[in-house]
């Protein structure tokens, strides 16, 4: 098992892509190559930058690749909103993205701040409270 493969952050979110892309397939069909493809890009970007940060020899570097990922999180948090306003989702799947994307920035805030150190303080990640 690599270790990027034990990380709750990373396999959390290979199910927020799974949920990206069951929510994208009702999509109207003229959006297949549009925000569909955009949403499910970023959201495959998720995992993709978790695991290849967790190959990296320092932590430091690790860390950057986390905030490529929560950068990744925010695309799709932004298009959900587009699609949502677009009527292309419901309210109910709307939320669902909206509260695992919080989930998932909450994680990779705490995983950034572990691999940094308690010495060096990152801005906060997940939603304002």
């Amino acid at each position: 098992m690599f270790r990027f493969e034990k990380l709750d952050v990373w396999q959390r979110s290979i199910g927020f892509a799974g949920l990206i892309y069951a929510i994208t397939r009702d999509f109207p069909s003229d959006e297949r190559f549009g925000l569909a493809n955009q949403m499910r890009r970023a959201a495959v970007s998720i995992s993709s930058n978790i695991a290849e940060g967790s190959g990296r020899v320092s932590d430091v570097d690790f860390a950057r690749f986390l905030e490529i990922a929560y950068a990744s999180l925010m695309e799709v948090v932004s298009q959900s909103t587009i699609a949502h306003r677009q009527k292309f989702m419901s309210n109910d799947s709307y939320n669902q993205i909206y509260h695992e994307a919080d989930e998932l920035a909450r994680m990779l805030s705490g995983l950034r701040f572990t691999l940094l150190g308690k010495s060096r303080t990152p801005r906060s990640l997940a939603l304002d409270s």
